[in-house]
């Protein structure tokens, strides 16, 4: 994970201080890219502080449940979502309800109606069928509805890619996300193991193997009060060892629970604590 670590680097000697949307100012640059092998169930995991995956991996499926209300967050120990939801738990229609549940208001001869597109299942109908498609995208992003959302969406899309192996005959399947707010040092390590799993659950679903995970920064900036941290993070050598996925193989996405989910060989450096921007 040098990348991570070069990246950091890059923010903290060139980034402008800014103010932004929080009360806490950042240093920021404007756009990054990250190339990451996951082949041989490989992950995009930073070993120069320790991360809870345990809230990366229940964070991951309640989204692909569809879910906007911290609910299950909350009843599994995970509370990254809770400075935004409202007094009943409630966030919105964020990255749940765009992915598997887009609204969508047409009109026809009797009068408008909803119309709900499922932009996960699409995309696997179109990696199973019509792999080389170049509309192979998921977003959050749905203009109409960013104010409902108590937050708006950060990874805001995703593309994938199939390609044949010359050698095996087997198709790999690349991912690359785009994120147009990154918080260097407590959401990106997050991000890069989530959609590391996302793209493994994916290509298991697919008739896929895992190839690369591609992160595209927009506004790549460290918060003011994290800046200690991410220098005692870049003067920690990785550790050798490389985090492996085990996924449990099911029939659909909708059945992967948390216990289906495990990452082995994970070896980092003891958790940095940092207070998050709301």
């Amino acid at each position: 994970m040098l990348q991570y670590l070069e990246l950091g680097s890059q923010i903290l000697g060139s980034g402008q201080l800014r103010d932004n949307r929080t009360d806490i100012r950042s240093i920021a640059m404007f756009g990054s890219r990250m190339r990451f092998d996951l082949s041989d169930n490989k992950l995009a995991l930073i070993t120069t502080k320790k991360l809870h995956l345990k809230s990366v991996i229940h964070e991951l499926i309640w989204m692909l449940s569809g879910d906007t209300n911290i609910r299950y967050l909350n009843d599994n120990g995970v509370t990254i979502w809770d400075e935004w939801a409202d007094e009943n738990g409630e966030l919105g229609p964020v990255y749940g309800a765009q992915w598997r549940a887009w609204r969508v208001i047409e009109e026809t001869p009797n009068g408008l109606a909803v119309r709900v597109i499922d932009q996960i299942a699409n995309l696997i109908d179109t990696l199973r069928n019509n792999p080389h498609d170049r509309r192979m995208i998921v977003t959050a992003w749905n203009v109409g509805r960013l104010h409902e959302m108590r937050l708006a969406p950060c990874h805001m899309m995703f593309q994938c890619f199939s390609d044949l192996d010359q050698e095996t005959g087997e198709r790999l399947l690349s991912m690359q996300v785009y994120q147009r707010s990154v918080d260097y040092f407590l959401g990106l390590p997050f991000n890069l193991i989530f959609y590391s799993i996302l793209a493994h659950i994916l290509a298991e679903q697919t008739g896929h193997k895992a190839h690369e995970l591609i992160h595209i920064g927009g506004d790549v900036h460290i918060y003011e009060n994290h800046i200690d941290q991410v220098k005692l993070q870049l003067s920690r050598d990785p550790k050798d060892a490389e985090a492996r996925l085990v996924l449990t193989p099911r029939s659909s996405i909708d059945e992967y629970t948390f216990a289906d989910v495990n990452v082995t060989g994970y070896d980092a450096h003891p958790h940095i604590k940092g207070a998050v921007a709301v």
